[in-house]
């Protein structure tokens, strides 16, 4: 008589494993994102001119101060206009008067990915302030800066200057070496700072002119300005670099297959292995089973055999 033995934590096996691929398959279709930032999505700015200035009136008895810009703009951004006008209390009788006029005037600041850029441009550029209205503070064929920062880069700051610009009237060349200074009797002074840039291991910033401004216009009701005037500005802080996320989740480990308690004895492989699981087709196996199982037990159920026939005779000699 052969035994066929069913374990039922095969059934359950087939459960786990159908719970372990729905669990899964979430896990397998999350692991494969797109590349993020963790943190710090970088920065870039850049300005094409700045004033702080305090314009004292003819009578002393009034300061006023005058702080404007021109194209001064964050990423995303982009902004050209050529020309500033300005209107202050007290000076030309509230009248507007230029501050900037230029050919061009650029200003951009972009942060796409890991890498983030500001930069200006200038040319052809006229600047004045209140009380010299026909009389330029300083002007420039060209001038312009950039700040880069990109993720595993050394953030770079670089300028463009001409050789030479003219100041209250006067032609004067520039000098990488250190300020420059011009004085014009009876208008006053300019000092020009040239060329500024710094970087650190995430940010650089650039500058292209600055002015240090100290006139006696004595007209337009314009007793003295005092002030700083800052040309092309851009600054930048590198974007933190992108992760990317593992693009498949470790499989779960299968549970080892689930062994007969007692090995049919005689049997062939073919019936030994009626009760084997796996995977989702375990159904199949499982059901093969039951029915062996059955066929097993109606033969085992045989009638009981006939009484042996018993014959006595005596041989004739």
């Amino acid at each position: 008589m052969y035994t066929i033995n069913v374990r039922t934590p095969a059934r359950r096996w087939s459960a786990a494993a159908v719970a372990c691929a729905l669990t899964a398959g979430p896990v397998a279709l999350a692991g494969a994102g797109p590349a993020h930032a963790t943190e710090g999505h970088g920065s870039a700015s850049a300005s094409v001119l700045r004033t702080d200035l305090n314009v004292s009136l003819l009578n002393k008895s009034v300061q006023v101060p005058l702080t404007v810009s021109l194209n001064e703009v964050e990423a995303p951004r982009t902004a050209r206009k050529t020309a500033l006008t300005a209107t202050l209390d007290g000076v030309d009788r509230g009248k507007p008067f230029s501050v900037l006029r230029a050919e061009v005037a650029d200003a951009v600041a972009t942060v796409e990915g890991e890498r983030a850029e500001a930069s200006t441009t200038l040319a052809d550029v006229r600047l004045h302030v209140p009380g010299l209205p026909l009389l330029s503070v300083v002007e420039l064929e060209a001038v312009g800066s950039k700040a880069v920062c990109e993720a595993g880069e050394t953030p770079h700051a670089s300028v463009t200057l001409p050789a030479a610009v003219t100041v209250l009237g006067k032609r004067v060349s520039l000098s990488a070496g250190g300020p420059t200074n011009v004085e014009v009797p009876g208008v006053g002074s300019v000092r020009l700072d040239l060329s500024t840039t710094g970087t650190t291991s995430s940010t650089a910033a650039a500058t292209a002119l600055t002015l240090e401004v100290s006139v006696n216009p004595a007209k337009l009701n314009v007793a003295e300005v005092e002030g700083r005037l800052t040309l092309a500005t851009s600054r930048c802080e590198t974007p933190a670099a992108a992760e990317e996320e593992p693009s498949e989740a470790a499989a779960p480990e299968a549970p080892e297959k689930a062994e007969p308690a007692v090995e049919p004895q005689g049997a062939r492989a073919s019936q030994a292995d009626l009760a084997e699981t796996g995977g989702d087709s375990a159904t199949p196996y499982v059901a093969a089973g039951a029915v062996a199982l059955l066929a097993a037990g109606g033969g085992a159920v045989r009638s009981p055999a006939p009484a042996a026939a018993t014959c006595c005779g005596t041989r004739t000699r």
